[in-house]
């Protein structure tokens, strides 16, 4: 063949998390803090729904939306958590993970030339799913001394007569931070005044470590302008089951679900399943694995004090971000030299927007005796830059 392939598709970088996850699957003896992924087994009870529905036969489509009963748990999850009430029939779509929900809400709102604000440091996909909608991306670079948090004056800025949607990542993916009620109250005065639309990723709205997620579209005049995103990923360790949902008006989703139709027809029928027990009966795993998570973020959070690394206490997700930037090196040299010399596996801040340069991801999403041993060899290899 002589024809080029899409130059759209040919632009867009491979992500970074996954270049590290390859090459850390290349070697011996190597503790992986990469990948954002809970350690433990999904809950049997859990498992037990889909091996039943299995047993059952009922692994035929399900309608475009998603299982009735499922959607109905959803919104009985968000009216119980949230307060805010979503119409299962038509306000709820149940998707292929949170990524689809993204990539599907993104496109469609915008039309070509439209612009999206991104805060970064932020998750992978927000940037290439606005491109590949034909939008225009516009980053906003967060800023530590601000603990990542998006303040109103950074986004009047990136605001332009073209500025269709905001992206709202919090709990943050890489950074941990969180956007509180005050926070998030600020800036929705922005968003009503310039009248835009929100996509607000809440995957880790269980993972909070302060006070109660709060979610944007709870906020007066915020449900009718906002895609709610969330999905059992992370709260109920249920990664490979590939399954999220978005609440948003009527009108978004009908829209949403045409290019669901068309791409995916369904999300995984065994997989709904198991999430209606997930909803019904799941509070008190995602709160023994919340527990659990804290731990283990105390745990990182004093031995980068003791080894006197600058890191903010990050309130969400199960994700520190410590800065490096003593060592003069860029992030990726940095990881790379990490994982080379004492097989440690952290992702380069700036696999999630150049904001991140002087940082590392590193996932508390492992055992406390892999963090351990993890810290021992980080100790020793930040000994070795400073002597």
């Amino acid at each position: 063949m002589t024809k080029e392939l899409s130059n759209k598709v040919l632009a867009i970088k491979p992500s970074g998390i996954r270049k590290f996850f390859d090459l850390v699957s290349e070697m011996q003896d190597v503790i992986s803090l990469g990948v954002g992924e809970p350690d433990f087994d999904t809950p049997w009870h859990v498992r037990d729904e889909g091996i039943y529905s299995l047993e059952k036969g009922r692994t035929f489509y399900t309608s475009n939306s998603g299982l009735k009963p499922l959607r109905q748990e959803i919104s009985n999850y968000i009216k119980r958590t949230q307060n805010i009430e979503y119409n299962p029939n038509n306000e709820i779509i149940v998707t292929v993970g949170g990524s689809e929900a993204i990539d599907i809400g993104i496109k469609a709102i915008v039309n070509n030339g439209d612009e999206v604000i991104i805060p970064q440091p932020s998750y992978v996909s927000y940037e290439p799913c606005t491109v590949l909608a034909n939008a225009v991306p516009v980053i906003i670079n967060l800023k530590s001394e601000n603990d990542f948090r998006l303040k109103p004056d950074e986004l009047i800025n990136a605001i332009t007569d073209k500025t269709k949607i905001l992206v709202l990542p919090f709990p943050n993916n890489p950074t941990g931070s969180i956007m509180e009620k005050s926070d998030l109250e600020a800036i929705a005065e922005i968003i009503i005044e310039k009248d835009l639309y929100v996509i607000s990723d809440e995957i880790y709205s269980e993972l909070s470590y302060k006070d109660k997620h709060v979610s944007i579209a709870s906020l007066p005049g915020m449900k009718e302008r906002t895609i709610l995103i969330n999905g059992f990923s992370k709260a109920y360790a249920m990664t490979g089951w590939r399954l999220g949902y978005a609440c948003a008006p009527a009108e978004i989703i009908k829209q949403m679900m045409k290019i669901h139709q068309y791409t995916i027809m369904c999300a995984p029928t065994t997989s709904q399943y198991a999430a209606v027990e997930a909803l019904k009966n799941g509070d008190e795993d995602v709160k023994v694995m919340r527990q659990s998570y804290n731990q283990r973020r105390r745990f990182l959070l004093n031995a980068f004090k003791e080894m006197n690394i600058p890191c903010f206490e990050p309130y969400g997700a199960f994700y520190v971000f410590p800065c490096i930037k003593e060592f003069g090196m860029t992030s990726e040299e940095f990881a790379t030299r990490l994982l080379k010399e004492e097989r440690v596996a952290a992702v380069p801040g700036t696999a999630f927007g150049i904001s991140g340069e002087g940082h590392l991801r590193i996932s508390y999403a492992y055992s406390l005796d892999n963090l351990k041993k993890a810290m021992e060899r980080f100790k020793r290899f930040i000994d070795k830059l400073r002597s």
